[in-house]
């Protein structure tokens, strides 16, 4: 009964902010709030799918190249239900975190909770700056990775531009996310999203299969441990996703129903990413393995070009979602982020966007780059410390007692959830980052011998005079 009891103060204080923004009979109202207020079940779940799927959908089919059919698919399935067991972790303790604050009086009107201070509020400010630290990192490169993708797909419907030029336009073009100002505002682009990769995926599934197999394919993956380990990492990358998960979370009128929203999310991103993987690493082999975008393989057709041109709108949502989050921690910082002046805040955003844009411009790997962000970012941010959290949480009696949510008795309550924490610890921290970190760096270094920093055009075609 307890914990009902609060639950219903977190849900009826949360409807009570939002519903102060205007007024819902008027006719702007009712625009703003079909367009723009999102704070529903449904909102999370597009937010959540549409955030998990982005460029690396072009990528998942170079992993398989890496991997092997049969372990790209196992790895797959068991990151995915990894990182929902995670994000449920975090949904924990940001329940928790939140209902031991109200019970403080605290008003988090104006106020957007992340990551970091879930973790200060629970534990202190060691975690909070290992957390801070990891977050912001792991959200600045996956940033980056979005505008790396934005120039990796234009060049294919339009190569008289090279790579880096393109990185240059489509830097200014991201920098335009500032005027967002937060989840709730990402309503209809969600939305949009989702329906973006769906697309790209089926096309990528169905183009492949009509094309075919390629004149003497081969499927020799896994042929060597370097690639076999950073195909895995980047799949530890596709489901770790939910950097962004307490910003998502926070934009919720219910936030207790987060947790059952991201498992069905994932289940979702499951029907895009192994059909489309398996499909065009069947048609083309090993010839992924030096074609990292595999919209890069298939013949140039309208269909194709959509592709192209969904996936660039999706790629700045998603530069969006990863940025959103950077941008608070900036607000908060300088003490901007309780004004209520969008034109302001978007000011205060800009330098944020600055050393994206430059990284995007040294580091031009699309594809590599996926993998040591992975290994060395996701595997501590998405997977490692919400795990060791919870556990270090609920370690005393007191607490386990007296938590808000108790694990349900399928897990086998409290023994059975410390044994899936602890499995997910060890497993990521030896074979996510130390075997992962080893293999993506490797990788990584060898394409900086090969194309150099600050490369024009990563993996282009000799162009035709």
């Amino acid at each position: 009964m307890a914990s009902e009891k609060v639950e219903t103060v977190i849900a009826g204080n949360y409807v009570e902010m939002e519903r102060e923004e205007g007024d819902p009979k008027s006719v702007k109202g009712k625009l703003s709030n079909f367009f723009w207020n999102g704070g529903s079940v449904y909102d999370a779940w597009f937010s959540c799918a549409s955030n998990q799927v982005a460029q690396v959908l072009l990528t998942l089919p170079y992993s398989f190249s890496q991997l092997g059919m049969l372990s790209g698919i196992l790895f797959q399935l068991f990151y995915g239900l990894m990182g929902s067991w995670t994000a449920y972790l975090i949904s924990i303790l940001y329940v928790e975190y939140r209902t031991r604050k109200e019970r403080e009086k605290v008003d988090f009107r104006n106020h957007v909770i992340q990551w970091f201070e879930v973790l200060d509020g629970l534990l202190g400010k060691h975690w909070r700056n290992i957390g801070l630290f990891f977050n912001c990192t792991f959200l600045l490169f996956g940033s980056v990775i979005q505008l790396i993708a934005c120039a990796s797909n234009i060049y294919y419907i339009n190569d008289n531009l090279d790579k880096r030029t393109w990185t240059y336009i489509f830097g200014a073009c991201c920098a335009t996310t500032v005027f967002v100002p937060s989840f709730h505002n990402y309503r209809v682009w969600s939305f949009i999203g989702l329906l973006m990769t769906t697309y790209t995926a089926w096309y990528l599934t169905i183009a492949s299969i009509i094309h075919g197999q390629v004149e003497g394919v081969k499927h020799s993956g896994p042929s060597k441990m370097v690639l076999y380990f950073t195909g895995a990492t980047n799949i530890l990358y596709t489901f770790g996703g939910h950097a962004v998960t307490v910003e998502i979370m926070h934009a919720m009128w219910k936030p207790q129903k987060f947790k059952t929203i991201y498992l069905l999310a994932t289940l979702y991103v499951l029907t895009l990413t192994l059909p489309s993987a398996s499909a065009v690493y069947w048609a083309f082999g090993d010839m992924l393995l030096t074609h990292s975008n595999a919209l890069s393989l298939l013949p140039r057709t309208r269909f194709r070009d959509s592709a192209v041109i969904l996936m660039l709108i999706h790629q700045f949502i998603t530069f969006g979602f990863a940025c959103t989050p950077l941008y608070f921690v900036w607000e908060k910082f300088v003490g901007v982020h309780k004004t209520k002046s969008i034109f302001k805040r978007a000011l205060t955003r800009l330098p944020v966007v600055i050393p994206i844009w430059f990284l995007a411009i040294i580091f031009p790997f699309f594809g590599p780059i996926n993998s040591t962000v992975g290994s060395l970012l996701v595997s501590f941010t998405v997977y490692i410390i919400p795990a060791l959290a919870h556990m270090v949480v609920f370690a005393p009696a007191a607490a386990r007692e007296n938590a808000v949510e108790r694990p349900p008795k399928f897990l086998g309550g409290w023994a059975g959830l410390y044994s899936m924490n602890v499995f997910v610890v060890v497993w990521v921290l030896i074979v996510g980052f130390g075997f992962g970190g080893w293999a993506s760096m490797l990788n990584f270094i060898q394409q900086i011998d090969t194309f150099g920093l600050f490369t024009k055009c990563y993996q282009c075609k000799p162009h035709k005079a």
